[in-house]
């Protein structure tokens, strides 16, 4: 694994960085740099170039990690070495996430509107469909770790699509509740390779290990 390998770590929406704690810290045990950005700055370009100023930080071209959402504001990314899309949205050209998810999405059926043009989630079930697999402790944590999300995120279009030239993994969870695993093949099928775990939506909470894994191998075979 290269010296002083960076990792930089992109959330979903109405996420937030400490819904990687348990990642981070298995990361940082095998001796990497981790990175978490806040993302919801009001539309998918500043997210992507909030991740871009960590990215241009980085001592060296980092692999940068993308959940949900966070597929889409990695597609937009420059001067990286590895894309790797969990549960992910990886848009081509023109397309956005929720063009791919579609009005069928799954966690279509848990958002709440309202009138400031804000959504949340239906605490009540966002257990269920994020958090499936995890332990009662950690799905309750995490759902009580649920911010509002400003409208229009996941209908931006990323500005470039960094898997054509870029290396790139996909993981695709078999259990997910939320992003049909179906549509996840479709987009791991994008990527340079792909693979998949016994997992509902959220992997980094209830399989850090196994996530982080994955990233050491990536990081090894470079």
């Amino acid at each position: 694994m290269p010296a002083r390998a960076e990792v930089v770590l992109v959330h979903g929406l109405w996420h937030q960085p400490r819904h990687f704690a348990k990642l981070v810290e298995e990361l940082r045990s095998r001796g990497l740099t981790v990175h978490a950005p806040h993302l919801h700055r009001g539309s998918l370009a500043a997210d992507t170039d909030a991740v871009q100023s960590v990215v241009d930080s980085c001592a060296s071209s980092p692999l940068v990690l993308g959940h949900s959402y966070g597929g889409s504001v990695i597609t937009g990314l420059e001067r990286i070495s590895h894309l790797l899309y969990v549960a992910a949205f990886v848009p081509a050209t023109g397309e956005s996430g929720a063009s791919l998810g579609g009005r069928a999405a799954l966690i279509n059926s848990i958002v709440e509107h309202h009138d400031d043009g804000t959504s949340r989630l239906r605490p009540e079930l966002a257990g269920d469909l994020l958090y499936a697999d995890c332990s009662p402790e950690d799905r309750a944590r995490a759902t009580s770790l649920l911010v509002p999300q400003r409208s229009g995120h996941g209908r931006g279009v990323p500005a470039r699509t960094a898997w054509l030239t870029t290396p790139s993994t996909y993981i695709v969870c078999r259990q997910d509740k939320a992003l049909d695993p179906t549509l996840q093949l479709r987009m791991a099928r994008r990527c340079t390779t792909y693979e998949a775990l016994d997992s509902g939506h959220s992997p980094f909470l209830s399989q850090p290990g196994a996530v982080a894994d994955a990233v050491v191998a990536i990081l090894s075979s470079h």
